[in-house]
C-alpha cells in the first residue's frame, strides 16, 4: 500500500490519501472522479510512502491528516 500526498498549485491546498495504485488514484484524481480533488487539477505528487499493509497506511493517513500535510512534510523532509 502507498500514502500519498498531492497538492495543487490551482487551489493551493494538499490532499493525502492511500492506495494500491498510485498511477491509477492520481489519473482519477486528475480526471476530477474523487469529490474532495474535483476542480484542483492537475495534482501533483510530493510525498509517497510505501507501507505493507492497508491497517498501516490508514494509520499513517490519520498521522498526516491530524498534524496537516505541510507540516508533515516540512518536518520529515525539511522541503
Amino acid at each position: 500500500m502507498i500514502v500519498y500526498i498531492l497538492y495543487s498549485e490551482v487551489r493551493s491546498r494538499y490532499y493525502v490519501g492511500q492506495t494500491a495504485n498510485i498511477i491509477e488514484r492520481l489519473k482519477k484524481h486528475n480526471q476530477g472522479k474523487v469529490p474532495s480533488t474535483k476542480g484542483g487539477a492537475p495534482w501533483k505528487i510530493v510525498v509517497q510512502l510505501e507501507v505493507s499493509s492497508r491497517s498501516e497506511a490508514l494509520k499513517l493517513e490519520k498521522k498526516i491528516k491530524k498534524r496537516g500535510a505541510k507540516r508533515y512534510i516540512d518536518n520529515h523532509f525539511g522541503v
